[in-house]
């Protein structure tokens, strides 16, 4: 399943929703990634792509510091999973791909 793409999240959280922006790209056949959100831009780590599942690792410092652990699944475009920062519970995770735009041809 592809992931390369720009992803809408939204993280259910326990102290409320959160929206981010996550972005896949293939560099030299390895996936890289990059998660944008409260004013953070920061790059996600030990990125596995298995099947249709994706995990990945971020530090973020907003609302809170903390090192966020994700698993969802991939279904076209459209992803559901978690996120998890270390002993608290579990956060859904739902996100769109957005859609590419069409060439603009001259």
């Amino acid at each position: 399943m592809a992931a390369e793409g720009v992803w809408d999240l939204s993280i259910s959280t326990p102290i409320g929703r959160i929206e981010a922006v996550v972005e896949f790209a293939r560099q030299d056949g390895v996936l890289t990634g990059a998660a944008h959100g409260a004013g953070e831009n920061v790059p996600l780590s030990d990125i596995t792509l298995d099947g249709d599942r994706i995990t990945w690792k971020q530090a973020i410092t907003k609302p809170l510091r903390l090192n966020l652990a994700f698993a969802v699944t991939v279904d076209g475009d459209t992803l559901t999973g978690t996120s998890k920062a270390g002993r608290l519970p579990a956060s859904k995770v739902t996100g769109r791909r957005r859609a590419v735009p069409a060439a603009v041809e001259d």
